[in-house]
């Protein structure tokens, strides 16, 4: 909060500068991560050009994606030689060629593995990432697809006295996180997946373009949408596949903010242990957009999934967009 005062005094009015000053104060978010080189280039943000903001990401998404691919390789016990294909996808950044063919270089893997970039998901990104690379594995059943969602918020960083601005700003952080998918039994089975787009809705949460510059817009009514639009779409899910909400034994859940996660659980008839995981990454991330609900689910599987036990996964975002993925141990 200081150094928003520091910056930005001249910009903020009086009532800006309590509204953050009572986000930030929040307990629902305790840590979160930006991608600068330095202090410097935190304090010199406000003068960053378009040119520069789209160089740090360019930077950043390789970085972070190098990261999350490694971790998760590592975890899972397979090497990069083994990788027949990356997805990428993000919505805080766009480069040509994407973010995949930086990965791809950095982590020194042979020009014929396949890369794909996904752009503009927003927040639920993660999920359908996953179903472009589960399909994958059908042309691939003997190697392995790794999907990996990236976003540099801090890239999208704009400030002045518009609500959705300064909301997002004390909210989101930039992170990666990284799946490998392959046809072996070890790991969690994805049993079905689900999607749907409410375009009627597209306005309450999107990104726009202003002078060429990315602007969040966040609508006070996106409590009010998301459990309107979530619910049902993880019902349908469970119903088709014979399950209701009580068969469920762990819930990886995208926070958005406070209040969403308020209306889910309530919606969703969840209890406070149930969304304690999405509640912990929050608190130690804040709003990461795509990557957000594979550290939850990274959460589950570090505390323990026992065999037989399902997990159910949902993120939303810009559009309306909606996922929910069933995955079984």
């Amino acid at each position: 909060m200081e150094m928003v005062r520091l910056l930005y005094h001249d910009v903020l009015s009086e009532r800006s500068m309590d509204v953050l000053e009572k986000v930030f104060s929040h307990p629902s978010i305790l840590t979160r991560y930006l991608s600068f080189d330095n202090e410097l280039d935190v304090i010199s943000l406000k003068q960053e050009d378009p040119d520069r903001r789209m160089d740090r990401f360019g930077r950043w998404s390789t970085a972070l994606s190098q990261q999350a691919a490694i971790a998760a390789l590592a975890q899972a016990g397979a090497s990069a030689s083994e990788i027949r294909e990356i997805v990428v996808n993000t919505c805080t950044g766009y480069i040509c060629p994407g973010v995949s063919t930086y990965l791809l270089e950095a982590m020194k893997l042979d020009g014929g593995v396949r890369v794909f970039d996904a752009v503009g998901s927003g927040c639920g990104g993660a999920l359908p990432n996953i179903d472009l690379a589960t399909h994958s594995l059908h042309a691939n059943p003997d190697g392995v697809v790794l999907s990996v969602a990236v976003e540099v918020c801090s890239a999208t960083y704009q400030m002045d006295n518009d609500m959705s601005l300064l909301i997002s700003n004390a909210i989101f952080g930039d992170g990666a996180a990284a799946a490998v998918l392959w046809t072996r039994p070890e790991g969690l089975r994805i049993v079905d997946s689900a999607g749907r787009i409410e375009t009627s809705y597209r306005e309450d949460v999107r990104y726009v373009y202003k002078q060429g510059a990315l602007h969040n817009k966040l609508s006070v009514q996106l409590p009010k949408v998301v459990r309107t639009v979530v619910p049902p779409l993880i019902d349908d899910l469970l119903a088709r596949n014979g399950l209701s909400r009580g068969d469920i034994q762990h819930w990886a859940i995208h926070p958005g903010g406070d209040r969403m996660v308020a209306a889910l659980e309530e919606s969703l008839g969840l209890t406070e242990e149930q969304m304690a995981p999405t509640r912990q990454v929050l608190a130690d991330y804040g709003n990461m957009s795509s990557p957000t609900v594979l550290f939850i689910l990274k959460h589950l599987m570090d505390r323990g999934i026992k065999p037989g036990e399902r997990v159910l996964m949902t993120a939303y975002g810009a559009g309306m967009s909606a996922y929910a993925c069933l995955l079984e141990a």
